[in-house]
Protein backbone atom coordinates (compact mmCIF):
# COMPACT_ATOMS: atom_id res chain seq x y z
CA UNK A 1 0.00 0.00 0.00
CA UNK A 2 2.82 2.41 0.85
CA UNK A 3 4.50 1.68 -2.48
CA UNK A 4 1.23 2.38 -4.27
CA UNK A 5 0.84 5.71 -2.46
CA UNK A 6 4.41 6.57 -3.27
CA UNK A 7 3.78 5.90 -6.93
CA UNK A 8 0.66 8.04 -6.92
CA UNK A 9 2.46 10.98 -5.33
CA UNK A 10 5.37 10.58 -7.74
CA UNK A 11 3.11 10.61 -10.80
CA UNK A 12 1.14 13.67 -9.68
CA UNK A 13 2.05 16.88 -11.48
CA UNK A 14 3.40 19.83 -9.51
CA UNK A 15 1.89 23.31 -9.60
CA UNK A 16 2.94 26.90 -9.09
CA UNK A 17 0.73 30.00 -8.88
CA UNK A 18 1.83 33.51 -9.87
CA UNK A 19 -0.27 36.63 -9.40
CA UNK A 20 0.60 39.45 -11.79
CA UNK A 21 -0.57 42.48 -9.81
CA UNK A 22 -0.59 45.11 -12.56
CA UNK A 23 -1.72 48.72 -12.41
CA UNK A 24 -5.09 48.08 -14.06
CA UNK A 25 -5.88 44.54 -12.87
CA UNK A 26 -4.49 41.39 -11.26
CA UNK A 27 -4.13 38.18 -13.28
CA UNK A 28 -3.72 34.73 -11.71
CA UNK A 29 -1.60 32.17 -13.61
CA UNK A 30 -1.36 28.48 -12.71
CA UNK A 31 1.66 26.57 -14.04
CA UNK A 32 2.14 22.80 -14.12
CA UNK A 33 5.07 20.41 -14.61
CA UNK A 34 5.75 16.69 -14.05
CA UNK A 35 6.78 15.78 -10.50
CA UNK A 36 9.81 13.91 -11.81
CA UNK A 37 11.01 17.09 -13.54
CA UNK A 38 14.77 17.53 -13.48
CA UNK A 39 16.32 20.98 -13.60
CA UNK A 40 17.45 20.45 -17.18
CA UNK A 41 14.05 20.17 -18.83
CA UNK A 42 11.79 22.84 -20.28
CA UNK A 43 8.46 21.30 -19.40
CA UNK A 44 6.59 23.98 -17.41
CA UNK A 45 3.30 24.96 -19.05
CA UNK A 46 0.38 27.22 -18.20
CA UNK A 47 -2.71 25.28 -17.23
CA UNK A 48 -5.09 28.03 -16.05
CA UNK A 49 -5.51 31.80 -16.16
CA UNK A 50 -8.01 34.02 -14.34
CA UNK A 51 -8.52 37.79 -14.26
CA UNK A 52 -9.40 39.14 -10.80
CA UNK A 53 -12.45 41.40 -11.01
CA UNK A 54 -11.91 45.07 -10.29
CA UNK A 55 -8.90 47.39 -10.64
CA UNK A 56 -5.26 46.78 -9.71
CA UNK A 57 -4.23 46.47 -6.06
CA UNK A 58 -2.70 49.97 -5.99
CA UNK A 59 -6.24 51.39 -6.38
CA UNK A 60 -7.19 50.08 -2.91
CA UNK A 61 -4.78 52.32 -0.98
CA UNK A 62 -7.65 54.08 0.81
CA UNK A 63 -9.98 51.06 0.99
CA UNK A 64 -7.88 48.14 2.23
CA UNK A 65 -10.90 46.22 3.55
CA UNK A 66 -12.20 45.78 -0.01
CA UNK A 67 -8.86 44.50 -1.33
CA UNK A 68 -9.12 40.78 -0.54
CA UNK A 69 -12.70 39.94 -1.55
CA UNK A 70 -12.19 40.18 -5.38
CA UNK A 71 -9.52 37.44 -5.17
CA UNK A 72 -12.01 34.85 -3.87
CA UNK A 73 -13.58 33.98 -7.21
CA UNK A 74 -10.27 33.22 -8.98
CA UNK A 75 -8.79 31.45 -5.94
CA UNK A 76 -11.84 29.18 -5.65
CA UNK A 77 -11.42 28.19 -9.30
CA UNK A 78 -7.71 27.53 -8.70
CA UNK A 79 -8.56 25.31 -5.71
CA UNK A 80 -10.82 23.24 -7.97
CA UNK A 81 -8.11 22.93 -10.64
CA UNK A 82 -5.37 21.77 -8.29
CA UNK A 83 -6.03 18.48 -6.40
CA UNK A 84 -6.70 19.12 -2.68
CA UNK A 85 -3.83 16.91 -1.49
CA UNK A 86 -1.37 19.09 -3.48
CA UNK A 87 -2.55 22.49 -2.14
CA UNK A 88 -0.07 22.69 0.75
CA UNK A 89 2.87 21.94 -1.61
CA UNK A 90 1.80 24.48 -4.25
CA UNK A 91 3.82 27.71 -4.05
CA UNK A 92 2.13 31.08 -4.59
CA UNK A 93 4.06 34.19 -5.64
CA UNK A 94 2.67 37.71 -6.04
CA UNK A 95 4.62 40.26 -8.05
CA UNK A 96 3.39 43.85 -8.24
CA UNK A 97 4.52 46.09 -11.08
CA UNK A 98 4.37 49.76 -12.12
CA UNK A 99 1.10 50.67 -10.35
CA UNK A 100 2.62 49.73 -7.00
CA UNK A 101 5.99 51.23 -7.96
CA UNK A 102 4.21 54.56 -8.47
CA UNK A 103 2.23 54.21 -5.23
CA UNK A 104 5.44 53.49 -3.30
CA UNK A 105 7.00 56.66 -4.71
CA UNK A 106 3.91 58.68 -3.77
CA UNK A 107 3.12 57.07 -0.41
CA UNK A 108 5.47 54.38 0.85
CA UNK A 109 3.31 53.66 3.92
CA UNK A 110 0.21 53.06 1.78
CA UNK A 111 2.15 50.70 -0.52
CA UNK A 112 3.41 48.74 2.51
CA UNK A 113 -0.14 48.46 3.91
CA UNK A 114 -1.49 47.16 0.58
CA UNK A 115 1.17 44.43 0.48
CA UNK A 116 0.56 43.57 4.15
CA UNK A 117 -3.17 43.19 3.46
CA UNK A 118 -2.40 40.89 0.50
CA UNK A 119 -0.07 38.78 2.67
CA UNK A 120 -2.70 38.38 5.40
CA UNK A 121 -5.21 37.16 2.82
CA UNK A 122 -2.91 34.58 1.23
CA UNK A 123 -1.55 33.25 4.51
CA UNK A 124 -5.11 32.16 5.29
CA UNK A 125 -5.23 30.18 2.02
CA UNK A 126 -4.28 26.47 1.85
CA UNK A 127 -1.33 27.11 -0.46
CA UNK A 128 2.36 27.70 0.31
CA UNK A 129 2.48 31.50 0.06
CA UNK A 130 6.00 32.73 -0.75
CA UNK A 131 5.36 36.45 -0.32
CA UNK A 132 4.26 39.56 -2.20
CA UNK A 133 6.83 41.96 -3.56
CA UNK A 134 7.11 44.93 -5.89
CA UNK A 135 9.42 44.01 -8.76
CA UNK A 136 11.59 46.61 -10.49
CA UNK A 137 11.09 47.77 -14.08
CA UNK A 138 14.27 46.04 -15.37
CA UNK A 139 13.21 42.80 -13.62
CA UNK A 140 9.79 43.00 -15.27
CA UNK A 141 11.43 43.46 -18.67
CA UNK A 142 13.92 40.63 -18.12
CA UNK A 143 11.28 38.17 -16.84
CA UNK A 144 9.13 38.95 -19.90
CA UNK A 145 12.12 38.25 -22.16
CA UNK A 146 12.80 34.95 -20.34
CA UNK A 147 9.13 33.88 -20.62
CA UNK A 148 8.92 34.64 -24.35
CA UNK A 149 12.11 32.76 -25.21
CA UNK A 150 11.38 29.86 -22.83
CA UNK A 151 7.97 29.05 -24.31
CA UNK A 152 9.28 29.55 -27.86
CA UNK A 153 11.99 26.93 -27.25
CA UNK A 154 14.90 29.32 -27.73
CA UNK A 155 16.75 28.10 -24.63
CA UNK A 156 16.15 24.34 -24.91
CA UNK A 157 14.86 21.86 -27.45
CA UNK A 158 14.65 18.05 -27.68
CA UNK A 159 17.26 16.40 -29.88
CA UNK A 160 17.22 13.02 -31.68
CA UNK A 161 17.98 11.24 -28.39
CA UNK A 162 14.92 12.92 -26.73
CA UNK A 163 17.32 14.87 -24.50
CA UNK A 164 16.90 18.58 -23.75
CA UNK A 165 19.76 20.50 -25.37
CA UNK A 166 20.67 24.07 -26.24
CA UNK A 167 19.42 24.89 -29.78
CA UNK A 168 22.32 25.18 -32.22
CA UNK A 169 22.67 28.73 -33.60
CA UNK A 170 19.10 29.65 -32.63
CA UNK A 171 18.54 33.38 -32.08
CA UNK A 172 16.59 34.73 -29.11
CA UNK A 173 13.58 37.03 -29.55
CA UNK A 174 13.41 40.57 -28.23
CA UNK A 175 10.42 41.34 -25.96
CA UNK A 176 8.12 44.37 -26.02
CA UNK A 177 5.65 44.68 -23.13
CA UNK A 178 3.00 47.39 -22.77
CA UNK A 179 1.30 47.53 -19.39
CA UNK A 180 -1.01 50.08 -17.82
CA UNK A 181 1.64 52.20 -16.08
CA UNK A 182 4.95 51.22 -17.73
CA UNK A 183 6.38 49.73 -20.91
CA UNK A 184 9.46 47.52 -21.30
CA UNK A 185 11.88 46.73 -24.13
CA UNK A 186 14.36 43.82 -23.81
CA UNK A 187 16.70 42.33 -26.42
CA UNK A 188 20.27 41.19 -27.05
CA UNK A 189 22.14 43.98 -28.92
CA UNK A 190 24.35 43.45 -31.96
CA UNK A 191 27.54 44.07 -29.98
CA UNK A 192 26.95 42.95 -26.39
CA UNK A 193 30.53 43.83 -25.34
CA UNK A 194 30.13 47.40 -26.58
CA UNK A 195 26.90 47.77 -24.60
CA UNK A 196 28.04 46.07 -21.37
CA UNK A 197 27.17 49.11 -19.25
CA UNK A 198 23.53 49.05 -20.39
CA UNK A 199 22.92 45.28 -20.35
CA UNK A 200 22.11 42.70 -17.69
CA UNK A 201 24.20 39.52 -17.82
CA UNK A 202 22.07 36.41 -17.33
CA UNK A 203 23.36 32.84 -17.23
CA UNK A 204 20.76 30.25 -18.25
CA UNK A 205 21.52 26.54 -18.69
CA UNK A 206 25.25 27.29 -18.85
CA UNK A 207 24.97 30.01 -21.53
CA UNK A 208 25.59 33.73 -21.01
CA UNK A 209 23.13 36.31 -22.37
CA UNK A 210 23.77 40.05 -22.25
CA UNK A 211 20.24 41.47 -22.31
CA UNK A 212 19.52 45.16 -22.78
CA UNK A 213 16.34 46.01 -20.89
CA UNK A 214 14.69 49.28 -19.97
CA UNK A 215 11.37 50.12 -18.36
CA UNK A 216 9.72 53.48 -19.03
CA UNK A 217 7.65 54.51 -16.02
CA UNK A 218 4.51 56.52 -16.90
CA UNK A 219 4.63 55.20 -20.50
CA UNK A 220 2.14 52.44 -19.89
CA UNK A 221 -1.09 52.78 -21.90
CA UNK A 222 -3.32 54.04 -19.07
CA UNK A 223 -0.88 56.54 -17.56
CA UNK A 224 0.07 57.84 -21.01
CA UNK A 225 -3.59 58.45 -21.83
CA UNK A 226 -4.11 60.28 -18.53
CA UNK A 227 -1.19 62.53 -19.50
CA UNK A 228 -2.85 63.20 -22.86
CA UNK A 229 -6.16 64.11 -21.20
CA UNK A 230 -4.37 66.38 -18.69
CA UNK A 231 -2.48 68.02 -21.58
CA UNK A 232 -5.71 68.57 -23.56
CA UNK A 233 -7.28 70.15 -20.48
CA UNK A 234 -4.24 72.40 -20.04
CA UNK A 235 -4.45 73.58 -23.67
CA UNK A 236 -8.23 74.03 -23.60
CA UNK A 237 -9.97 77.39 -23.24
CA UNK A 238 -12.49 75.87 -20.87
CA UNK A 239 -11.91 73.84 -17.73
CA UNK A 240 -15.08 71.75 -17.94
CA UNK A 241 -15.66 70.83 -21.64
CA UNK A 242 -12.66 69.57 -23.59
CA UNK A 243 -12.35 68.19 -27.15
CA UNK A 244 -10.33 64.99 -27.54
CA UNK A 245 -9.20 64.24 -31.15
CA UNK A 246 -8.26 60.65 -30.15
CA UNK A 247 -11.76 59.74 -28.94
CA UNK A 248 -14.27 58.63 -31.63
CA UNK A 249 -16.57 61.28 -33.09
CA UNK A 250 -19.61 61.94 -30.89
CA UNK A 251 -18.27 60.03 -27.90
CA UNK A 252 -18.73 61.80 -24.57
CA UNK A 253 -17.42 60.92 -21.12
CA UNK A 254 -16.68 62.56 -17.78
CA UNK A 255 -13.74 62.19 -15.39
CA UNK A 256 -12.87 63.65 -12.02
CA UNK A 257 -9.85 65.92 -11.78
CA UNK A 258 -8.25 63.30 -9.50
CA UNK A 259 -8.44 60.71 -12.31
CA UNK A 260 -6.59 63.09 -14.65
CA UNK A 261 -4.07 64.68 -12.30
CA UNK A 262 -3.97 62.51 -9.19
CA UNK A 263 -1.17 60.28 -10.47
CA UNK A 264 2.54 60.93 -10.04
CA UNK A 265 2.78 60.73 -13.84
CA UNK A 266 0.43 63.72 -14.35
CA UNK A 267 1.50 65.80 -11.36
CA UNK A 268 3.43 68.29 -13.51
CA UNK A 269 0.25 68.95 -15.57
CA UNK A 270 -1.93 69.56 -12.52
CA UNK A 271 -3.79 72.92 -12.72
CA UNK A 272 -3.10 75.63 -10.15
CA UNK A 273 -6.65 75.39 -8.83
CA UNK A 274 -6.78 71.65 -8.28
CA UNK A 275 -9.98 70.22 -6.83
CA UNK A 276 -9.89 66.37 -6.91
CA UNK A 277 -13.67 65.94 -7.16
CA UNK A 278 -14.17 68.55 -9.91
CA UNK A 279 -15.65 67.06 -13.10
CA UNK A 280 -14.21 67.44 -16.61
CA UNK A 281 -16.27 66.51 -19.69
CA UNK A 282 -14.51 65.20 -22.80
CA UNK A 283 -16.01 65.20 -26.29
CA UNK A 284 -14.57 62.98 -29.05
CA UNK A 285 -13.82 64.62 -32.41
CA UNK A 286 -12.19 61.62 -34.19
CA UNK A 287 -9.41 63.64 -35.85
CA UNK A 288 -6.50 61.28 -36.78
CA UNK A 289 -4.06 64.06 -37.76
CA UNK A 290 -4.58 66.12 -34.60
CA UNK A 291 -4.51 62.98 -32.45
CA UNK A 292 -1.07 62.09 -33.84
CA UNK A 293 0.19 65.61 -33.15
CA UNK A 294 -1.01 65.49 -29.53
CA UNK A 295 0.38 62.01 -28.88
CA UNK A 296 3.83 62.99 -30.21
CA UNK A 297 3.99 65.71 -27.52
CA UNK A 298 4.03 63.00 -24.82
CA UNK A 299 7.61 62.09 -25.85
CA UNK A 300 10.74 64.16 -25.45
CA UNK A 301 12.61 63.38 -28.67
CA UNK A 302 15.10 66.26 -28.26
CA UNK A 303 16.65 65.12 -24.96
CA UNK A 304 19.77 63.78 -26.76
CA UNK A 305 21.81 65.02 -29.68
CA UNK A 306 22.52 61.50 -31.00
CA UNK A 307 19.09 60.04 -31.82
CA UNK A 308 20.53 56.65 -32.89
CA UNK A 309 21.62 55.60 -29.40
CA UNK A 310 19.31 57.85 -27.39
CA UNK A 311 15.84 57.91 -28.99
CA UNK A 312 13.75 59.65 -26.31
CA UNK A 313 13.71 60.98 -22.75
CA UNK A 314 17.51 60.93 -22.58
CA UNK A 315 17.71 57.12 -22.28
CA UNK A 316 20.56 55.26 -23.99
CA UNK A 317 19.41 52.35 -26.16
CA UNK A 318 21.43 50.17 -28.56
CA UNK A 319 20.08 49.71 -32.08
CA UNK A 320 17.21 47.20 -32.19
CA UNK A 321 18.29 43.82 -33.55
CA UNK A 322 16.53 40.64 -34.69
CA UNK A 323 12.92 39.57 -34.25
CA UNK A 324 10.67 40.84 -31.46
CA UNK A 325 7.47 39.65 -29.85
CA UNK A 326 5.09 42.43 -28.74
CA UNK A 327 2.53 41.32 -26.16
CA UNK A 328 0.04 42.61 -23.54
CA UNK A 329 -1.27 46.05 -24.58
CA UNK A 330 0.54 45.89 -27.93
CA UNK A 331 -1.35 42.75 -28.93
CA UNK A 332 -4.81 43.93 -27.80
CA UNK A 333 -4.53 47.21 -29.71
CA UNK A 334 -3.33 45.52 -32.91
CA UNK A 335 -6.16 42.99 -32.61
CA UNK A 336 -8.70 45.85 -32.33
CA UNK A 337 -7.36 47.26 -35.65
CA UNK A 338 -8.16 43.87 -37.24
CA UNK A 339 -4.46 43.11 -37.81
CA UNK A 340 -2.58 40.02 -36.65
CA UNK A 341 0.86 38.43 -36.53
CA UNK A 342 3.33 40.64 -38.36
CA UNK A 343 2.57 43.10 -41.18
CA UNK A 344 3.99 46.16 -42.89
CA UNK A 345 4.18 49.60 -41.31
CA UNK A 346 2.08 50.94 -44.21
CA UNK A 347 -0.70 48.45 -43.36
CA UNK A 348 -0.58 49.51 -39.72
CA UNK A 349 -0.75 53.22 -40.59
CA UNK A 350 -3.69 52.83 -42.98
CA UNK A 351 -5.63 50.67 -40.49
CA UNK A 352 -4.95 53.17 -37.72
CA UNK A 353 -6.13 56.10 -39.86
CA UNK A 354 -9.37 54.33 -40.84
CA UNK A 355 -10.04 53.29 -37.24
CA UNK A 356 -9.41 56.79 -35.86
CA UNK A 357 -11.83 58.33 -38.37
CA UNK A 358 -14.83 56.34 -37.13
CA UNK A 359 -17.75 57.69 -35.16
CA UNK A 360 -18.70 56.11 -31.83
CA UNK A 361 -21.78 54.52 -33.44
CA UNK A 362 -19.73 52.96 -36.28
CA UNK A 363 -17.06 51.69 -33.91
CA UNK A 364 -19.53 49.48 -32.07
CA UNK A 365 -19.94 47.36 -35.24
CA UNK A 366 -16.19 47.17 -36.01
CA UNK A 367 -14.89 45.59 -32.83
CA UNK A 368 -15.20 41.82 -32.22
CA UNK A 369 -15.57 42.48 -28.47
CA UNK A 370 -17.01 45.83 -27.50
CA UNK A 371 -16.18 47.28 -24.08
CA UNK A 372 -16.50 51.05 -23.72
CA UNK A 373 -13.47 51.58 -21.48
CA UNK A 374 -11.20 49.96 -24.11
CA UNK A 375 -13.05 50.85 -27.33
CA UNK A 376 -12.83 54.61 -26.74
CA UNK A 377 -9.05 54.40 -26.28
CA UNK A 378 -7.84 52.14 -29.12
CA UNK A 379 -7.19 55.09 -31.43
CA UNK A 380 -5.00 56.73 -28.79
CA UNK A 381 -3.27 53.38 -28.09
CA UNK A 382 -2.50 52.84 -31.79
CA UNK A 383 -0.95 56.30 -32.14
CA UNK A 384 0.96 55.86 -28.90
CA UNK A 385 2.33 52.50 -30.12
CA UNK A 386 3.38 54.13 -33.42
CA UNK A 387 5.38 56.89 -31.71
CA UNK A 388 6.83 54.55 -29.10
CA UNK A 389 8.05 51.96 -31.62
CA UNK A 390 9.05 54.22 -34.52
CA UNK A 391 10.34 57.40 -32.87
CA UNK A 392 10.97 55.95 -29.42
CA UNK A 393 12.69 52.61 -30.07
CA UNK A 394 13.80 53.47 -33.62
CA UNK A 395 12.08 50.70 -35.57
CA UNK A 396 11.49 51.67 -39.22
CA UNK A 397 9.61 50.38 -42.29
CA UNK A 398 12.30 47.72 -42.82
CA UNK A 399 12.48 46.40 -39.23
CA UNK A 400 8.76 46.79 -38.39
CA UNK A 401 7.76 43.41 -39.99
CA UNK A 402 10.16 41.70 -37.55
CA UNK A 403 7.77 42.59 -34.73
CA UNK A 404 5.34 39.73 -34.06
CA UNK A 405 2.25 40.89 -32.18
CA UNK A 406 1.32 37.86 -30.11
CA UNK A 407 -0.73 37.07 -27.03
CA UNK A 408 0.47 33.52 -26.33
CA UNK A 409 2.43 30.53 -27.60
CA UNK A 410 0.41 27.34 -27.51
CA UNK A 411 -1.67 27.70 -24.35
CA UNK A 412 0.88 29.80 -22.46
CA UNK A 413 0.46 33.57 -22.19
CA UNK A 414 3.48 35.72 -22.95
CA UNK A 415 3.86 37.63 -19.68
CA UNK A 416 6.63 38.25 -17.15
CA UNK A 417 4.94 35.93 -14.61
CA UNK A 418 6.35 32.62 -15.93
CA UNK A 419 9.91 33.97 -16.10
CA UNK A 420 9.44 35.27 -12.56
CA UNK A 421 8.41 31.85 -11.21
CA UNK A 422 11.13 30.01 -13.16
CA UNK A 423 13.75 32.34 -11.66
CA UNK A 424 12.46 32.16 -8.08
CA UNK A 425 12.25 28.35 -8.14
CA UNK A 426 15.62 27.92 -9.92
CA UNK A 427 13.95 25.90 -12.65
CA UNK A 428 16.34 27.54 -15.08
CA UNK A 429 19.71 26.70 -13.53
CA UNK A 430 22.67 28.93 -14.31
CA UNK A 431 24.88 25.91 -14.93
CA UNK A 432 23.98 23.39 -17.61
CA UNK A 433 26.19 20.37 -16.86
CA UNK A 434 23.44 17.89 -17.74
CA UNK A 435 22.31 19.88 -20.73
CA UNK A 436 25.05 19.09 -23.20
CA UNK A 437 24.93 17.64 -26.65
CA UNK A 438 26.49 14.15 -26.61
CA UNK A 439 28.97 15.64 -29.10
CA UNK A 440 29.93 19.15 -30.12
CA UNK A 441 27.95 20.25 -33.23
CA UNK A 442 31.08 20.39 -35.45
CA UNK A 443 32.31 16.97 -34.29
CA UNK A 444 28.80 15.51 -34.61
CA UNK A 445 28.55 16.84 -38.19
CA UNK A 446 31.98 15.38 -39.04
CA UNK A 447 31.10 11.95 -37.66
CA UNK A 448 27.77 12.02 -39.48
CA UNK A 449 29.55 12.72 -42.79
CA UNK A 450 32.11 9.98 -42.04
CA UNK A 451 29.40 7.42 -41.21
CA UNK A 452 27.43 8.38 -44.32
CA UNK A 453 30.53 7.99 -46.51
CA UNK A 454 31.30 4.60 -44.90
CA UNK A 455 27.73 3.43 -45.48
CA UNK A 456 27.92 4.48 -49.15
CA UNK A 457 31.24 2.66 -49.63
CA UNK A 458 29.77 -0.48 -48.05
CA UNK A 459 26.76 -0.20 -50.34
CA UNK A 460 28.99 0.23 -53.40
CA UNK A 461 31.09 -2.77 -52.32
CA UNK A 462 27.96 -4.93 -51.93
CA UNK A 463 26.76 -3.84 -55.38
CA UNK A 464 30.23 -4.69 -56.76
CA UNK A 465 30.13 -8.18 -55.15
CA UNK A 466 26.63 -8.78 -56.53
CA UNK A 467 27.68 -7.78 -60.08
CA UNK A 468 30.87 -9.90 -59.83
CA UNK A 469 28.84 -12.88 -58.65
CA UNK A 470 26.40 -12.51 -61.60
CA UNK A 471 29.30 -12.30 -64.06
CA UNK A 472 30.87 -15.54 -62.71
CA UNK A 473 27.56 -17.40 -63.13
CA UNK A 474 27.23 -16.16 -66.71
CA UNK A 475 30.82 -17.20 -67.57
CA UNK A 476 30.09 -20.67 -66.09
CA UNK A 477 27.04 -21.09 -68.36
CA UNK A 478 28.97 -20.03 -71.50
CA UNK A 479 31.80 -22.52 -70.75
CA UNK A 480 29.25 -25.31 -70.32
CA UNK A 481 27.65 -24.56 -73.71
CA UNK A 482 30.93 -24.61 -75.68
CA UNK A 483 32.63 -27.70 -74.18
CA UNK A 484 33.48 -30.03 -77.14
CA UNK A 485 32.32 -33.66 -77.06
Amino acid sequence: LSVSRSNVVFSDPQYGIVLDAGSSRTTVYVYEWPAEKENDTGVVSQTFKCNVKGPGISSYESNLRALAKPFDDCLNKVKERIPVHLHKNTSVYLGATAGMRLLRLQNETAAHEVLASIQNYFRAQPFDFRGAQIITGPEEGLYGWITANYIMGNFLERNLWRTWVHPYRKETMGALDLGGASTQISFIPEDSQENLNSTLQVKLYGYNYNVYTHSFQCYGRDEAEKRLLALLLQKSNTSSNVDNPCYPQNYNTTFTMKHLSGSLCTQSLRPANYYPSELVHFHGTGDPGLCQEMVSSLFNFSACSDQKVCPFNGIHQPKVKGNFVAFSGFYYTINALNLSGHFSLADFNSSMWVFCSQSWAQLQFMLPKFEEIYARSYCFSANFIYYLLIHGYNFDAETWPRIHFQKEVGNSSIAWSLGYMLSLTNMIPAEGKLIQLPLKPALFAGLLICLTATALLCLLFLVYLWIASRNRKNVGRVEHVFIPE
